[in-house]
């Protein structure tokens, strides 16, 4: 008899005390030798899970019958097996995930970034951390979400020939680019409309904005949210790969914008001393089409390895 998802789904709901959400149902088939024995081709078979369940609760709904399945939260979707008894289980259980959570900041995410940017093909760019500690202090409320976690900087310099770099000079046009990140650890419903916000507060005087993080929700409800909101605002997602730092991926791409918000960088210059070192730097950096500015520190393999084991950055996948 052929396995199916649906049995692979009860199966793996049998053995959980607490409901599960399909990419947790999915890894946990992973876990347990299940996920090998149904047909999956597809890259993102935890949405085949979600799929199967929402349309058996559908069939049964319909028909006026009760589905194995319930559905036990919407943001995110857990689901569990109607004839178990889920609660304090439940509760326990999260509160020690939450206490095992990842012990590294994201401050120290940082320098993975800047790794990634420079060598990517989008970005070849240098960045350089802001700290917001350092802003002028104002009344309260007045600089939130102004200044960006990390700047970034794209170079014409290995673009171009010299003639090239000459005439875009001369004609007044810069092929420089500026970029503007914010990083979170995790990006799931509980805070993405506000992190999501927060970047596109924070990033409307530069080329490109992007919401960076090492973990996304993989529900699909969560993915649609993300690409409504980067449809309606330009800003794009970076999705960091800590086990394999060259093979993080641009998840949605933002929408460039040709010309530079100079009264916001302006007011940034005034603000905070970081970002006035970073446009102090790009500026004289320009002036004699030579990198000599100081950013933050693009880490060689060697380097990248030991930091990594020093901060304890981990793959941690949902």
């Amino acid at each position: 008899m052929k396995y199916t998802f649906e049995k692979m789904i009860k199966d793996v709901l049998e053995k959980s005390d607490i409901p599960l959400s399909a990419s947790e149902i999915w890894k946990s088939a992973c876990d347990l030798g299940m996920a090998e024995q149904v047909s999956s081709g597809g890259k993102t078979p935890w949405k085949t899970v979600e799929a199967k369940i929402y349309v058996d609760l559908k069939e049964h709904r319909e028909s006026d019958s009760e589905s194995e399945f319930v559905q036990m939260s919407s943001r995110p979707a857990k689901f569990g097996l109607r004839k178990k008894t889920y609660s304090s289980k439940q509760a326990a259980k999260q509160t020690a995930e939450k206490a095992n959570d990842v012990s590294y900041n994201e401050r120290d995410l940082h320098p993975l970034l800047a790794k990634f940017v420079f060598s990517d093909e989008h970005f070849k760019s240098y960045i350089k951390t802001i700290y917001h500690e350092k802003s002028t202090r104002r009344q309260k409320g007045m600089n939130k979400w102004l200044h960006p976690d990390i700047v970034g900087v794209h170079f014409p310099f290995g673009d171009f020939n010299d003639r090239t770099l000459g005439i875009i000079k001369s004609l007044n046009e810069s092929a420089v680019k500026f970029y503007s990140f914010e990083m979170k650890k995790k990006i799931d419903f509980n805070n993405l409309r506000e992190s999501f916000f927060q970047a596109v507060s924070n990033s409307s005087w530069a080329n490109e904005g992007y919401l960076v993080a090492v973990k996304y929700s993989n529900e699909s409800e969560f993915t649609d949210e993300m690409q409504r909101l980067n449809n309606s605002f330009g800003i794009g997602f970076i999705k960091l790969n800590v086990a394999h730092i060259e093979q993080s991926e641009i998840l949605l791409p933002a929408k460039s914008k040709e010309k530079i918000d100079w009264e916001t960088v302006d007011r940034l210059v005034e603000e905070n001393d970081d970002f006035r070192d970073f446009i102090l730097h790009v500026s004289q950096d320009i002036s004699v089409s030579n990198i000599r500015g100081t950013y933050d520190k693009v880490l060689d393999d060697s380097e990248f390895e030991t930091y990594m084991k020093q901060k304890h950055i981990y793959s941690s996948e949902e």
